[in-house]
């Protein structure tokens, strides 16, 4: 019969290890962080790792050398010398020399210690700036449909705080490495002498480090559960102090709605900080007595000990001020290793950001530089992560090479999905795409978005200059600038910036000191000049001249339908003056093609195309 009565204690043995390793397991970063320092700067890290363990020795010498000074001045103790001889007293000389000493060690320590705060500010600054560069690099790398996942947002804005908050988490770790090398040095000297009263000490401190290790715990799980909290917070911060939700937040009063709503959640977060923290206190200082309590003890055993005659004076002071070194950095050590436990585990935080991973894979194939057959949508369906509706199902079109082709259709179609599914932002969910008759998958993702030039309806209104503005749709040539004049000749944005104080050089936004806000027209023709600095293959434009007036429209589209001669465009639109131009029209109705044909077809066929024309035509009449 198999015994049963190990099962109990089994599962508690299973349970305690399960629990040290959700307590010891963030600190597999700590190495990872180590290597980002090397990796960062090798010579600062490995400057400040020497110049740490240099001081590391120092205490446990001086207090050493205190000694030797204090038996030397009890040993000379025989009378004054006379006046005319005091200078030349060798015992003076002595004791002088060895005050010397410890002062030069005081000031190589001073030294040390100042050169150590340089080198770590300086280290610091690049290891946040190089994680900074990291975490943008990875963010770029993702797929949108990961950015708009509020999971991976929560992990992301996690990560980020990790940034700014733990950069100098390198220094705290050597300098957690120096205090236990001076510990190491202090504790032999003690021991050397009397070996109980460093045990003594050790097994008083431990209380208040398992306490520590648990409120550690306690705060992170609390910052993890509020990560929400903390990005509505910030959210209501900035929507109370930013130019663009100015207007609206004045005209609908909304002041009051978002001050009130920031208070009820800022107000929760600091009820449960401020109870965690009283308790931790609470605890703490319970523990911290503990410490306390065991140095007095060990006091009073070497005073015991010197009046014994076992120890000399200076045995006394040594053991005095190394004992009371060793208490504070023993209870440091201890302190200083929970610290470092829970700030690794915030750590995590920012080490499982890089570990998502984008889902859409890049293929080898370049994307030629001109089609020759275009796009082809074979039964392709897209659902976003999580619902159950999808964007579009069964959608089976064709965009051929030179072709002007529209895409009409209510709110909720799936036109911009279209577009998102043709730059490959998002993946089929099923069915695929066709790219001169080869699976879009195969071909290079950067290849391929270098041959697409698209601006959405919601386009990106940097505050860079107006030149960068435009320059961002082909980055790597920025400094051309007779090709950023030229895209934005071709967009009628060029009037617009030459009106500007600084032209091309013109601060855009109001989000700087030096900015000059524009219009929405005026942003839009600068958006639309971006896409023409793409020198792309394919020209999507999602809801281009939507804040145009109509003689600008009007002029917009005449010098698209040349600029397009020759590319394959994708045009989507609500204004029918403006679709009419294209080659071809598609009309999307729940994600599927409901009908296609030119402007004059869909008219005669009279069917949703037409509806919807006559509706709008109407609003002229």
């Amino acid at each position: 019969m198999k015994d049963t009565s190990q099962a109990p204690a089994e599962g508690r043995l299973a349970s305690i290890r399960r629990a040290a390793a959700a307590r010891l397991g963030p600190l597999r970063h700590l190495p990872a962080l180590f290597r980002l320092a090397l990796a960062t700067d090798p010579r600062l890290t490995l400057a400040s790792l020497t110049l740490r363990l240099l001081r590391a020795g120092l205490p446990a010498l001086m207090l050493y050398v205190a000694k030797l000074v204090v038996d030397a001045v009890v040993a000379g103790r025989s009378g004054p010398p006379p006046v005319a001889g005091w200078l030349a007293d060798p015992r003076l000389h002595h004791v002088g020399l060895l005050v010397a000493v410890e002062l030069g060690l005081a000031i190589v320590s001073d030294l040390l210690g100042r050169a150590t705060s340089y080198v770590d500010g300086v280290l610091a600054e690049k290891v946040g700036n190089a994680t900074t560069l990291r975490l943008m690099a990875h963010a770029a790398a993702l797929d949108l449909e990961q950015f708009e996942d509020s999971a991976v947002q929560d992990q992301l804005e996690r990560a980020r705080r990790q940034v700014a908050w733990r950069s100098n988490l390198v220094g705290q770790l050597l300098g957690q490495l120096q205090d236990l090398v001076t510990a190491i040095t202090l504790a032999v000297a003690v021991g050397t002498m009397l070996p109980g009263l460093v045990l003594l000490l050790v097994l008083a401190l431990i209380p208040a480090f398992l306490n520590e290790l648990h409120f550690n715990a306690r705060g992170y799980r609390l910052a993890w559960r509020r990560s929400p909290d903390r990005r509505e917070t910030d959210y209501l911060r900035y929507l109370g102090a930013d130019a663009h939700s100015a207007k609206e937040v004045k005209l609908f009063g909304l002041a009051g709605h978002l001050s009130d709503r920031f208070r009820d959640l800022s107000d929760r977060l600091l009820a449960e900080n401020r109870d965690l923290a009283r308790n931790r206190a609470l605890a703490g200082g319970a523990f911290a007595s503990l410490g306390t309590l065991a140095y007095y003890a060990a006091y009073l055993v070497i005073a015991g000990e010197a009046l014994a005659g076992t120890l000399t004076v200076g045995d006394l002071t040594f053991l005095g001020g190394a004992f009371l070194r060793l208490r504070g950095l023993v209870e440091g050590l201890l302190l200083g290793a929970s610290q470092l436990l829970g700030q690794a585990q915030y750590l995590d935080d920012l080490f499982s950001f890089f570990t998502i991973a984008p889902t859409i894979r890049s293929g080898m194939r370049p994307v030629p530089e001109r089609l020759r057959e275009g796009f082809v949508f074979e039964n392709v369906g897209y659902r976003y992560p999580g619902e159950s509706r999808w964007a579009v199902r069964n959608l089976s079109l064709s965009i051929r090479a030179g072709e002007v082709v529209a895409l009409v259709g209510e709110n909720g179609a799936g036109k911009t999905t279209v577009v998102k599914l043709l730059a490959r932002l998002y993946a089929p969910t099923e069915g695929r795409i066709l790219l001169d008759g080869r699976d879009l998958a195969e071909y290079d993702i950067a290849s391929l978005r270098a041959r697409i030039g698209v601006i959405f309806q919601d386009f990106m209104r940097f505050d860079f200059t107006a030149g960068d503005n435009i320059a961002v749709g082909r980055i790597e040539a920025r400094e051309d600038r007779d090709g950023i004049a030229t895209a934005a000749k071709r967009a009628l944005a060029d009037a617009v910036i030459e009106r500007l104080p600084g032209a091309y050089d013109q601060r855009l936004g109001r989000r700087f000191e030096d900015g000059v806000e524009l219009s929405g027209g005026e942003w839009q023709k600068v958006a639309i000049a971006r896409a023409y600095r793409r020198d792309a293959a394919v020209l999507v434009l999602d809801e281009p001249t939507a804040a145009l007036d109509a003689g600008a429209e009007a002029e917009v589209f005449r010098r698209f339908a040349d600029l397009a001669a020759g590319c394959t465009a994708l045009l989507i639109s609500h204004r029918f003056s403006t679709v009419r131009r294209a080659d071809r029209i598609v009309v999307l109705a729940g994600g599927q093609v409901l009908e296609e044909g030119t402007h004059a077809e869909l008219v005669a066929s009279a069917g949703r195309y037409a509806e919807l024309f006559e509706l709008q035509a109407a609003g002229y009449r």
